[in-house]
């Protein structure tokens, strides 16, 4: 099996997909933008060859990469990055050389556009806030009238939390459509609610293989904005009711053979149209791992290793490593540079250095929305995660 594994040098744990990918007898060929000689040497061991391009956002050097592995090693079976910013070029260049392991062209563009995704959250019965996509000013005054201030205003097609905002009143209004910016946007009633990711890797028949739940913040939109700190963990579980919705939006949206993060809304208070307190709502899919150093995060939390299970899904079709032997908790919390905080990186260490799996800087490509420096350990329930993440995120006044 030849594997196309798009910038495998980020982050820099993908390492661990290709590893696992040639331990499973797959020939992995990576594309990326990074020189040879700066690729961590575990990446190195696990690459049959590497073609560098000086400019990954020049679809011309990567269809000629491609190209090359094509002619050299034959038929290429898979390819994929598992990043969020490259699927709609990984989708293109399947399309272009008739890869059929992974989504098209078309399959991405209904993946990407958040608007677009309203109709496969109702197709799996999932509720989803209302939504206008923003094409005319009236329109959007109107939708303001039904749906009532606050709201959320964001580009359809995005990564993240980038450019998302809240409007709180008609000057904030009247100011963003006084700098709208070209790209086409929608608008969205506010949801009050807790923010929790149903995590998978789905088979051939769209089924998981492995399931795991996320927790973050109300709002990441205010942190990467804010630049305030992170703190989110991966739980012990997944509750019953998100899974049969995670499941559900699989089917809907088609997923497969793929590594996914559907992000959903748990209503803090019960919402009109929506539903009581504690239900979920859909937010938006994203047809990659939970971002930065998320999967480690799971296989601390749930005792396994979640890029062989990836690895078995792409070599075998299932999954082929037993359940772990852990059910825990798994916090991540982060600082920004510039602020004063109570306790210092001293005394982090010393009270949580036996807990702590992993403690370093974050790359400043994504160091907007997830901190500069930043802190993960595992934790024995909800609680002791809670805690964990006030005492690193903790403001010196």
């Amino acid at each position: 099996m030849n594997f196309i594994f798009v910038s495998p040098q980020f982050p820099h744990t993908y390492w661990n997909f290709c590893d696992r990918l040639r331990r499973s007898g797959v020939n992995v060929l990576g594309i990326g933008d990074a020189p040879y000689d700066e690729l961590e040497e575990p990446l190195k061991r696990a690459l049959t060859e590497y073609y560098r391009v000086d400019d990954m956002e020049d679809y011309g050097q990567m269809f000629r990469a491609v190209a090359f592995f094509s002619f050299k090693y034959g038929k290429i079976d898979w390819l994929e990055s598992n990043n969020e910013y490259w699927l709609e070029q990984d989708a293109r260049l399947r399309t272009d050389f008739h890869i059929t392991t992974g989504a098209d062209e078309k399959d991405a563009a209904n993946f990407k556009s958040k608007s677009g995704m309203k109709a496969f959250y109702a197709k799996a019965g999932i509720p989803t806030a209302r939504c206008h996509k923003i094409k005319t000013r009236k329109a959007a005054e109107q939708f303001v009238r039904e749906a009532g201030f606050p709201v959320i205003v964001k580009p359809d097609v995005g990564v993240g939390a980038s450019d998302t905002r809240r409007l709180d009143n008609q000057e904030q209004f009247d100011a963003f459509f006084d700098s709208l910016p070209a790209v086409p946007y929608v608008m969205e009633e506010f949801v009050t609610g807790d923010i929790v990711s149903y995590d998978a890797i789905t088979d051939g028949q769209m089924e998981p293989v492995f399931e795991s739940m996320c927790c973050f913040p109300p709002s990441i939109m205010d942190i990467v904005n804010d630049k305030r700190e992170l703190a989110y963990c991966v739980a012990d579980h997944v509750p019953e009711e998100l899974a049969r919705l995670g499941r559900a939006a699989v089917k809907a949206f088609r997923v497969k053979s793929r590594f996914v993060h559907f992000e959903f809304f748990r209503l803090t208070q019960d919402k009109k149209g929506l539903g009581k307190k504690g239900d979920y709502v859909g937010l938006e899919v994203n047809m990659r791992p939970a971002g930065g150093y998320t999967p480690d995060m799971m296989n601390y939390a749930h005792g396994t290793d979640v890029y062989q299970i990836w690895a078995d899904m792409v070599t075998a079709e299932r999954r082929l490593l037993p359940p772990g032997d852990a059910a825990r908790f798994c916090v991540y919390a982060s600082r920004r540079d510039g602020v004063s905080y109570v306790h210092t990186h001293e005394e982090i260490l010393s009270r949580y250095g036996g807990q702590m799996v992993m403690c370093e800087r974050m790359p400043e490509v994504i160091s907007g929305a997830m901190g500069n420096q930043m802190y993960t350990a595992k934790a024995e329930n909800g609680e002791a995660a809670r805690e964990f993440a006030e005492f690193i995120t903790e403001r010196a006044k």
